[in-house]
């Protein structure tokens, strides 16, 4: 049995963060019930190509960003803008111990599934709003997308090549990270309330924000900030506290040197053939190393030129310098650690035979992850959630679908 299987979800996110958190509370054993529209479903169901194909190499219409985040899961559709459909979604509410969505700051409060309308039927209940902004300030009622956030809440001020440089400008992260990062705490947020629950007693609302976790994790960089005054620029690879921690090119490519410590300096250095950079009295400590960014880089970029990035990842490795390449994601699946750690899953599909996934990485010794099901096809439960979890008879669940309520 899996930590949370004693546990329902109601899931009434789409897209990204909301069920970010609904398939990490899902591979934790929870009952996850997806209610999606009838008819579309999730957004990011049709946010392809690519597709998911089936054994005939035709698509089954899956898009392969729809089944990054919803494994684990039943789904259901109802059409809460009738009448029936949120008496259905209060129904659930009622019978669940939480509740995630992510529609703008109100949204729901017309169809009374708002906290304060849902908190009655159900007062243990833990509800979780994910939004762009948060549900107070000025930009309360904006839309929220990842990019946008990455833009406004400085990431993307730190990433990409510096000024100067070829390329230079900011540059966005190559997955919707805050998104990811807004389901990481969102997730965190719902094991704490029901921490309090169970000694406390009581649900609660959580207000998440993609605002607020995008800020949050500027972590250093913040601090850097807040406590110099000064605003932090672009470095391309390299890092703003630490020298040398970046890419640096090889024989055949380039790779990834992220010396930590003084001691480590020194190892380096002996390696490239050059020990007596190890005590220069430029660079003999992270210090002034810092400082003396400029004089130290090109000197390093010489020395790598010379060997494979195999050979540097080798020798490097055998005296405790942490180092690696720059895989592309060929070459991360197929690489012995990734491949021993079982990161690559395959799931049964009902269309396309199996389904690939990548796997939980929370290893827990006791109560392990659970891989009961792929992500669903659209309403692929919805007459067994109805019948089992609200005890409608088939006939009204087909009264409710011939009414498009379903």
């Amino acid at each position: 049995m899996g930590a949370l299987s004693h546990l329902r979800v109601l899931d009434l996110s789409r897209v990204l963060a909301g069920p970010w958190a609904g398939q990490i509370l899902a591979d934790l054993g929870a009952e996850v019930i997806k209610v999606e529209r009838p008819g579309n479903g999730d957004d990011t169901r049709a946010w392809g190509p690519p597709f998911l194909k089936d054994a005939y190499g035709e698509s089954t219409g899956e898009a392969a960003y729809y089944l990054s985040a919803n494994r684990n899961k039943q789904s259901v559709t109802i059409d809460f803008t009738k009448p029936e459909g949120q008496q259905l979604v209060r129904d659930l509410a009622s019978k669940s111990d939480i509740l995630i969505e992510n529609f703008k700051v109100g949204g729901l409060q017309a169809y009374g599934l708002d906290y304060a309308s849902l908190k009655v039927l159900n007062p243990d209940l833990i509800y979780c709003s994910i939004t762009g902004f948060g549900q107070t300030g000025p930009y309360a009622k904006r839309a929220g997308y990842d990019f946008m956030v990455q833009g406004l809440g400085g990431l993307m001020s730190l990433t990409g090549r510096p000024e100067g440089d070829e390329g230079a400008g900011p540059v966005k992260v190559g997955v919707a990270l805050t998104d990811i990062l807004t389901g990481l705490y969102s997730t965190v947020a719902i094991l704490a309330a029901l921490v309090h629950r169970q000694h406390e007693g009581g649900g609660q609302h959580i207000d998440m924000a993609l605002l607020d976790v995008q800020v949050a994790c500027l972590a250093n960089q913040a601090m850097n900030y807040l406590t110099t005054g000064v605003a932090p620029q672009r470095l391309g690879n390299a890092h703003p506290n630490i020298v040398p921690y970046q890419d640096f090119p090889t024989a055949d490519g380039d790779f990834i040197l992220t010396v930590g410590n003084d001691s480590q300096f020194r190892k380096f250095a002996e390696v490239a053939g050059r020990p007596e950079l190890g005590g220069d009295p430029r660079f003999s400590t992270n210090k002034l190393r810092v400082a003396n960014r400029a004089e130290l880089v090109p000197l390093i970029r010489q020395l790598t030129v010379f060997k494979t990035t195999a050979e540097w990842v080798a020798q490097l490795e055998a005296v405790g310098v942490p180092c690696g390449p720059i895989n592309d994601l060929a070459q991360v699946f197929a690489d012995p650690q990734v491949r021993a750690r079982g990161l690559a899953m395959q799931l049964p599909h009902a269309l396309a035979g199996l389904v690939p996934q990548v796997a939980s990485p929370i290893r827990l010794s006791e109560t392990p992850v659970e891989y009961r099901n792929a992500p669903p096809l659209l309403g692929e439960h919805t007459q067994q959630v109805l019948e089992q979890v609200l005890g409608l008879k088939s006939g009204a669940v087909e009264a409710l679908r011939r009414s498009g309520v379903l």
